[in-house]
């Protein structure tokens, strides 16, 4: 962090470059939804509470377990032989190896976009929107750390599949800071009960504004961020164990 801190102006040029990423997104989704004043049962500031609540969880994720798709280039370097040599396990080797600040700057796009869509949204702020809003950044964040960690082991045995493994995190991303209302059927259970991406922050602003949701997403679910998170992260851990052994041989 002190290194990266110290380069003052690359450091700014990157952390500018996140904020410039950030805008381009919510500028798209601010364009869908001011054409109209209701899509997928959301206004256009409520659809930013999504956009804003989906990026906070998705960054804070990044900044933590982002580098994990960088799995192949420990392999072909060997970094990654010399992690499961300590005593220590592999995955917070991997996860405390490095801290992207630059990162942050999604966090700043999407805490602007909160502050602004909050009051435009008609939500009153009390002690249950607290809790909600907490439960959904915690678990959301969860639930995104899990997503990296699924693809990241899933390169154990795809070796060259960085990009399609980046399909299930930035596409799960992306997914997230839409209205799971405006999927199809089937899409709509894919993004809640595979992916959970509308646990991140769907259906948590469902639960806030009161809203009954879809079929087959009742807003209620909305608590249930860290509980999704979990059960995700037991599939995550199984695989990426399950990686390790296949990499090392130890599972032939």
């Amino acid at each position: 962090m002190r290194a990266q801190l110290s380069y003052r102006t690359s450091f700014a040029a990157d952390v500018l470059a996140n904020v410039g990423i950030g805008l381009g997104e919510f500028a798209t989704i601010y364009v869908v939804f001011s054409r109209t004043s209701e899509l997928g049962g959301l206004t256009v500031w409520q659809a930013a509470l999504v956009f804003a609540l989906a990026n906070v969880a998705f960054s804070l994720a990044d900044l933590v377990v982002g580098h994990v798709d960088t799995l192949p280039t420990l392999v072909r370097t060997g970094t990654l032989d010399a992690f499961l040599l300590r005593p220590l396990p592999v995955l917070a080797q991997l996860a405390t190896s490095d801290v992207a600040l630059r990162r942050v700057g999604r966090v700043l796009v999407a805490a602007l976009v909160f502050a602004v869509a909050w009051p435009r949204a008609d939500v009153p702020f009390d002690g249950r929107a607290v809790a909600l809003l907490a439960v959904a950044v915690a678990g959301g964040a969860a639930i995104f750390s899990a997503v990296f960690v699924v693809a990241g082991s899933l390169q154990f045995w795809l070796l060259d599949g960085r990009e399609a493994v980046n399909s299930i995190t930035y596409g799960g991303s992306n997914a997230a800071q839409y209205p799971a209302s405006l999927y199809s059927g089937p899409l709509r259970w894919l993004f809640c009960y595979v992916v959970p991406a509308a646990f991140v922050a769907y259906l948590p602003v469902l639960a806030l504004l009161g809203e009954p949701g879809p079929a087959g997403l009742p807003a209620w679910l909305g608590w249930c961020s860290p509980l999704a998170a979990a059960v995700l992260w037991a599939v995550a851990l199984l695989l990426w164990r399950g990686g390790v052994r296949h990499y090392t041989g130890s599972g032939s």
